[in-house]
């Protein structure tokens, strides 16, 4: 078993703003009910379910990262969304899918298929635990450990990785042919993506169903991105990028999809599906239509949830 696994992608936070509160840091227990994974079909490894924001929206300060304007702009009017027919939102509840079981700073759960039956939770400090999908299980085992290799001073950095410089990194790791734990030592680098800030670096990666790779690179960080990354295509930040990892090389080399929108612009690196993103939180793939839906992180007063299209 392969694990695909963003280095430091991977946030805690919902949301910035800039009031100058601190940061807040959450003890988190698993609020929605995880399905049967034999409702997930191939061709996805770790595929994409709905994942939720765990915690309250995090009121994280970016004064530290460029000084506040001397007057605040006066925000775009909104017009209203635009009328869909469909049936009216029946009344839900959510319960404690696994009542027995609480994680500290958890960011995600994933579950293979090949009806192995179990779930990997992601906790930011550089762990990922595994645990039987039984309603009753009251214990998690340590499937990767790399808390060595990880720096989570800034709030929304963490699992995977940082390193001097700051980088986003996509890594591959291979798991033991029992299937309990993962070897720590077979590390294969896939990407590295500088960052400017610790703030703004993304946080999911998913396999489409196309079989490709889908990554979220935030614009790199600060606030009202400062660089201009979310307009640039000659950068991988600010944007969703699609490569294929399944033809990997003796050098780790991926490839670029032929239909990615920007393969043959001169100036625009071809690995790029989308752009003009903020922080791509989470994305999950549509099981019906194959659309993309993207949380992506406001700024003081909303989120966003999007459709990405190419």
């Amino acid at each position: 078993m392969r694990l695909w696994i963003a280095l430091l992608v991977i946030l805690t936070a919902a949301g910035c703003a800039d009031t100058g509160a601190t940061a807040s840091r959450q003890t988190t227990a698993i609020p929605a009910v995880m399905p049967s994974p034999t409702a997930i079909s191939a061709p996805q490894l770790f595929p994409a379910t709905p994942t939720p924001i765990f915690g309250s929206t995090n009121a994280a300060s970016e004064t530290e990262f460029a000084p506040s304007p001397t007057a605040a702009p006066t925000p775009p009017q909104v017009s209203s969304p635009p009328s869909f027919q469909s049936e009216p939102l029946q009344k839900m509840q959510v319960e404690r899918a696994f009542p027995n079981l609480s994680f500290k700073r958890m960011v995600g759960m994933a579950y293979p298929n090949g009806g192995s039956n179990t779930l990997f939770v992601v906790l930011q400090p550089g762990v990922i635990m595994a645990f039987a999908n039984d309603q009753e299980v009251e214990a998690a085992d340590i499937f990767l450990d790399i808390r060595e290799r990880v720096s989570d001073r800034g709030n929304e950095e963490g699992l995977l990785g940082l390193a001097n410089p700051r980088r986003s990194v996509l890594a591959r790791f291979t798991g033991h042919p029992d299937g309990g734990t993962a070897d720590t030592a077979s590390e294969r680098i896939i990407m590295e993506v500088e960052q400017p800030y610790s703030n703004h670096n993304g946080g999911q990666i998913a396999f489409g169903p196309d079989g490709y790779l889908y990554i979220g690179l935030g614009d790199g960080g600060s606030r009202g991105d400062p660089q201009g990354n979310g307009q640039n295509l000659s950068t991988l930040l600010g944007s969703i990028i699609r490569i294929d990892v399944s033809v990997l090389d003796e050098t780790d080399s991926y490839s670029i999809p032929s239909d990615n929108p920007f393969v043959d612009q001169a100036g625009a690196r071809g690995e790029i599906w989308a752009y003009g993103i903020r922080n791509p939180w989470r994305f999950s793939f549509d099981r019906a239509s194959g659309d993309m839906w993207r949380a992506d992180v406001g700024h003081n007063r909303f989120e966003e949830v999007n459709i990405v299209r190419r």
